[in-house]
C-alpha cells in the first residue's frame, strides 16, 4: 500500500520531543515506503510549514500532539489520525496500524487514539 502522509509534531515545551516524533515519522514511513512531509510545531515557531497543496494531495494526516495546534481547521476535510506524542513514541505501531486502517475510510473520516 503507497501512501501519501502529511503530519504535525507537538509538545508542550516545543523542543525535544516534537523533533523526536519527526524523525521517527520519517523512519517508519521510509520502511513503509510511504511518502511523508512533517510541519513541526516547536520551540522555534512553525517549521516545515505544510501547504494547502500538501493537505490536498496526502492521503492521511496524522497529528503527533500534545498541545492545540495552530491552524487545526486546515485537517477538517481530511482523513486524519490523532495521538500524544508518549503513545507515539512508546507504541508507534498501534498508530501506523490505525493509518493503515484509516486509509480506506472516507475523506473527513477521524481516528484518535489516547
Amino acid at each position: 500500500m503507497s501512501l501519501k502522509l502529511v503530519a504535525v509534531t507537538a509538545c508542550i515545551s516545543g523542543v525535544a520531543h516534537t523533533y523526536m516524533a519527526a524523525e521517527r515519522l520519517e523512519k517508519l514511513s521510509a520502511q513503509e515506503k510511504w511518502q511523508v512531509k512533517v510541519e513541526t510545531q516547536g520551540a522555534l515557531g512553525i517549521e516545515n510549514l505544510l501547504s494547502e497543496s500538501d493537505i490536498a494531495q496526502a492521503d492521511i494526516v496524522l497529528l503527533v500532539t500534545e498541545i492545540q495546534l495552530e491552524n487545526r481547521e486546515r485537517f477538517a476535510h481530511s482523513r486524519c489520525v490523532q495521538t500524544g506524542m508518549h503513545t507515539f513514541l512508546r507504541t508507534p505501531e498501534k498508530v501506523m496500524a490505525a493509518v493503515k486502517k484509516i486509509a480506506t475510510s472516507p475523506q473527513g473520516t477521524q481516528i484518535v487514539l489516547p
